[in-house]
């Protein structure tokens, strides 16, 4: 069956709205929670950039049953892994088995705040490689030392462990970094509806095969309902026109100020060319379904804009989530 879910978009909210919109989505019906991990937003207009895993704290306490997930931490720069192992571990506990771990290598917007530079993409794949390694040898509870050609960990151990341990899903977007990546994660992030994306991860040796043994393939699409179309495209150009750079520039540019020249071209049709704007439900399904007919097994939805996050959780989820259900393949 496919699942749905709903994203805490750190950049456009602030931590209470988040831990409220968190708990108005369980309600409406979602099946998991994303979160962002930023340090600022892609945009001044866009205004927030709360520490993603005090409010995921936070929603673990106030939501019952959703899953949850980042969605993504770069555990390489801004975090050293072992950091990462122990803020995991903690959010399981609170989350009683609903968190999932998802990492990535990052982007240069929030990791070049601590003065470390920005490597090359080749080298920031590697790192994340040894960050999962240590990552896992933490979750055994073990005294770890680890010796890595980007990080060094001494005599570290976790001492609150949750029971059912942490997945982790691991955002690729290429062929060098799936095989590097697939054999170490329990689940697939990517951010584009590609086949081939779910065909090279399970043709990996070693990889878990997605589709089976509870393996997921988990996308993420930006959509800006609203009751009136006009509105909803001005504000999706306002806060997502970034979004139209494509994930080769957007992991580059170090400031939201970058964002803002680098899109100060992008038109409104251009917005809504890629992201579904306005009250007609039908169009988002249909721009939902490329993700499943591509072979991702969960989605989330990204409302644009903190000014139609009630108004969507409220008018638009419940109606939205039937018609993605019986549209979606349901087994």
């Amino acid at each position: 069956m496919t699942r749905f879910g709903y994203t805490l978009m750190t950049e456009q909210s602030g931590p209470r709205e988040l831990v409220k919109y968190a708990v108005a989505a369980e309600t409406a019906g979602f099946d998991f929670e994303v979160s962002s991990d930023h340090y600022s937003p892609w945009l001044t207009e866009q205004g927030h950039a709360p520490y993603a895993w005090t409010t995921l704290g936070a929603v673990a306490h106030a939501t019952e049953r959703v899953d949850l997930m980042t969605y993504v931490t770069c555990p390489t720069l801004r975090y050293h892994p072992a950091v990462v192992a122990q803020k995991a571990a903690t959010l399981q506990i609170l989350a009683e088995g609903r968190f999932t771990l998802g990492l990535g290598s990052g982007e240069n917007l929030n990791e070049h705040v601590v003065g470390a530079g920005w490597p090359a993409i080749g080298q920031r794949q590697e790192m994340l490689v040894e960050a999962v390694e240590i990552i896992r040898a933490l979750h055994t509870g073990e005294l770890v030392d680890y010796r890595g050609s980007h990080f060094d960990v001494e005599s570290a151990r976790i001492w609150d462990l949750p029971e059912e341990g942490v997945d982790i899903g691991v955002a690729v977007a290429g062929e060098r970094g799936m095989e590097a990546l697939a054999p170490l994660a329990d689940h697939l992030i990517a951010t584009e509806p590609r086949a081939d994306l779910i065909e090279g991860w399970n043709a990996v040796d070693g990889a878990p095969t997605i589709g089976s043994g509870g393996t997921r393939a988990v996308g993420q699409i930006p959509i800006c309902w609203g009751p009136d179309e006009e509105a909803a495209t001005k504000l999706a150009h306002e806060q997502f026109r970034w979004f139209a750079g494509g994930w080769k520039v957007n992991s580059d540019l170090p400031t939201p100020a970058g964002f803002s020249g680098a899109t100060q071209f992008v038109r409104p049709e251009d917005v809504a060319d890629s992201i579904p704007c306005g009250p007609d439900l039908d169009r988002i399904v249909e721009s939902v379904s490329a993700f499943w007919e591509a072979g991702f097994t969960d989605i989330a939805l990204v409302q644009v804009g903190d000014a139609l996050q009630e108004q969507f959780l409220t008018d638009a989820a419940v109606p939205l989530l039937d018609k993605l259900r019986a549209a979606a393949p349901s087994s």
